[in-house]
């Protein structure tokens, strides 16, 4: 049986994409078409914030692509030695607030140490750090995309938390998405199963996925890795047939593979 993650593949360096192993465990063949492109921006001025820790309490990442927006700064020669001579001492002094291990990973690669990575979602994250700091004490800082969702910041704020956002990616549609996604259904024809990874996945694939199902679209079981994408399906007029735990490649491949066992049909 054949699933659609609607995703990027893992960086080829890093061996094959742990989604479709997991998913292959399941005797399911995963599929994945890129849906989404990033523009960075702000990068000189988060790096002036990430130059000067003693002005905040800690550092809140939602999605691995504020971390790239992070790596291509230290890029440069001259921040990446800042960084490695003081800077990354002085924030691991502090907390680094994460959602997923994925995240997780990519603030261990600029060597600094996560927390909260088992929260699952940013509303379950948000719980996580109100338990953990005071109000009214320093910002954290939390670099994040133009389209982020205002869980996070509304329950930090409605707990007194400050917390200092700053835009440092925009979220665009992948420009090979129409095409791969054609090719796909005429290729392996509609899938059991497809899989969202994000509202803006979402909002980009939906409408073409549906014309090209056609009359099959009420036999596809609908996956989304969490609840805000869950949320974003429903309100599109969709019925999901689960979520993820968490939003891991064995909870996700356990997760499709139960709503596809007969009783749940």
């Amino acid at each position: 049986m054949k699933v659609l993650l609607l995703k990027d593949p893992k960086d080829k360096d890093s061996g094959p994409d742990p989604y479709i192993e997991e998913l292959g465990s399941y005797s399911l063949e995963a599929t994945l078409i890129p849906v989404l492109s990033f523009e960075f921006t702000s990068l000189d001025s988060l790096f002036d914030k990430l130059s000067h820790p003693e002005c905040y309490g800690g550092l809140v990442f939602t999605s691995p692509r504020a971390l790239e927006a992070i790596k291509i700064c230290l890029k440069e020669k001259s921040k990446k030695e800042a960084w490695s001579k003081s800077l990354k001492q002085m924030w691991n002094i502090k907390p680094t607030y994460v959602v997923g291990k994925a995240t997780a990973s990519l603030v261990e690669e600029i060597g600094l140490n996560p927390q909260g990575e088992k929260a699952g979602n940013a509303e379950k994250l948000a719980e996580y750090i109100c338990s953990r700091e005071k109000p009214n004490s320093s910002a954290l800082l939390f670099p994040c995309g133009a389209l982020k969702r205002e869980v996070l910041p509304t329950v930090l704020r409605e707990k007194g938390i400050p917390l200092e956002s700053l835009s440092v990616y925009k979220t665009t549609q992948h420009p090979d998405l129409q095409e791969s996604l054609s090719t796909y259904f005429s290729q392996q024809g509609v899938p059991v199963s497809i899989v969202f990874f994000s509202p803006s996945g979402v909002r980009f694939c939906l409408q073409h996925i549906q014309k090209l199902s056609g009359d099959f679209i009420n036999q596809v079981k609908f996956a989304a890795i969490g609840p805000s994408t869950a949320e974003a399906l429903r309100g599109a007029g969709m019925a999901v047939s689960c979520t993820a735990g968490s939003p891991t490649p064995q909870d996700l491949a356990a997760a499709i593979h139960g709503a596809l066992q007969p009783l749940n049909c």
